[in-house]
């Protein structure tokens, strides 16, 4: 009994293995997947770099001065009359500003004419005096003595003349010229010191009364610093040319490009002891008024002749460590990794001085997925045309 049991389950193991065989088979035939296949090559983005004639620019900081700024005061003493003109506006040169109480100056201009006619009179008299004189001392009727004091009596009488001359030329630019302070200059003046009825004390020395101030507007100079090295630079690229040659450009602190045109006006004589620099000073012209003394700015002078330049867009430019690196692909397809010197930024283009070719493909997309030496695959595309001027810095 116990042996037929077990032949009887040996054929049926025997008959479960026939029929999963097939099945076996089967599945055997599908191969399993390759676990290390390579992955596609990355899609990247490649353009040539863009030529183009080029001037670096150096930026500066400075601040806009006055052309001409004068300080209005009173050569006369007296008491402030009037006021002519509201605080802060812009005044022509000849405009009245403030008057003096005239009336004292007119009665000294009155009395210096009636001593001039008085002194005139005297004059005449002694003229005549004299003339007939030179016949009586021909007739021996006076003496050559009398002859000679009535000379003297007319030679004094003309002294006199001329100086009683003087008191009036003075007493008139008195009443008609000081006693009515007209602006010297074109500007904005600024606001009144004093108010009418105020005794002004007057004179050409220190203590006289500040009454207002006035600031030429247009144009307008913009001064600023520059180091030695820098100087050395811009006077041997312009080879002794006169600096108002130099053509510059500036930016306020709340615009974004160089908008607005000007020249050099002068750089000093001398280099400070003190701090290694030499002044510069450009001027712009300013009809708008939106330039005032005082104010902060940028500008931009050009630190180079002109050359020609390789320029790809900034985001193609790699950071390792402390080299600057672009990555360009070969004719198999194989990105290869180029250091390079950069210069300005132009727009959304930077500036590449050494280390690239003008028929590199440089990867201008896509440059995270690279690695050098790594298979890719490149897809044309022009490099991105931009407009604007050079910054002066270099990253």
């Amino acid at each position: 009994m116990g042996h037929t049991h077990h032949r009887a389950a040996a054929r049926l193991t025997l008959a479960s293995l026939a029929l999963l065989s097939p099945l076996l088979a089967a599945c055997g035939s599908n191969p399993a997947p390759a676990q290390n296949a390579a992955p596609p090559p990355p899609a990247v983005t490649v353009a040539k770099p863009e030529k183009r004639t080029i001037v670096d620019q150096d930026e500066y900081v400075g601040r806009f001065a006055a052309v001409d700024s004068v300080e209005v005061r009173s050569r006369l003493s007296g008491y402030l009359a009037s006021i002519h003109f509201t605080d802060g506006q812009m005044v022509k040169k000849g405009d009245l500003l403030f008057t003096i109480d005239r009336r004292p100056f007119q009665m000294i201009l009155d009395q210096a004419r009636a001593n001039l006619a008085q002194s005139r009179a005297t004059l005449s008299y002694a003229e005549a005096d004299l003339a007939r004189g030179e016949q009586l001392v021909r007739d021996k009727t006076i003496t050559t003595q009398v002859f000679d004091q009535r000379t003297q009596a007319k030679r004094v009488a003309e002294a006199a003349v001329h100086a009683n001359e003087a008191l009036v030329h003075q007493a008139e630019l008195d009443f008609q010229e000081y006693s009515q302070l007209r602006a010297p200059i074109d500007g904005r003046i600024g606001d009144r010191r004093v108010s009418p009825g105020n005794l002004i004390p007057g004179g050409t020395s220190g203590s006289t009364t500040l009454l207002a101030t006035i600031v030429s507007i247009d144009p307008i100079r913009f001064e600023f610093t520059f180091d030695e090295s820098a100087y050395l630079r811009y006077e041997r690229m312009n080879r002794g040319k006169d600096w108002s040659s130099i053509p510059v450009k500036l930016k306020l602190l709340d615009e974004n490009g160089f908008e607005h045109d000007g020249r050099m006006d002068f750089v000093d004589n001398a280099i400070s002891q003190t701090s290694g620099t030499i002044r510069g000073r450009a001027v712009f012209a300013n009809p708008s008024g939106l330039f005032t003394p005082g104010m902060f700015g940028r500008i931009q002078v050009p630190g180079s002749p002109p050359y020609q330049a390789l320029l790809v867009p900034d985001v193609a430019i790699g950071t390792e460590q402390t080299r600057k690196f672009v990555m360009v692909v070969d004719g198999d397809n194989t990105a290869r990794q180029n250091y390079v010197t950069i210069g300005p930024t132009i727009g959304g283009l930077r500036v590449v001085k050494d280390g690239l070719k003008d028929d590199d493909n440089v990867i201008v997309d896509g440059l995270m997925r690279v690695r050098p030496g790594v298979k890719v695959k490149p897809q044309e595309k022009a490099a991105p045309a931009t407009a604007g001027g050079p910054s002066s810095k270099t990253d």
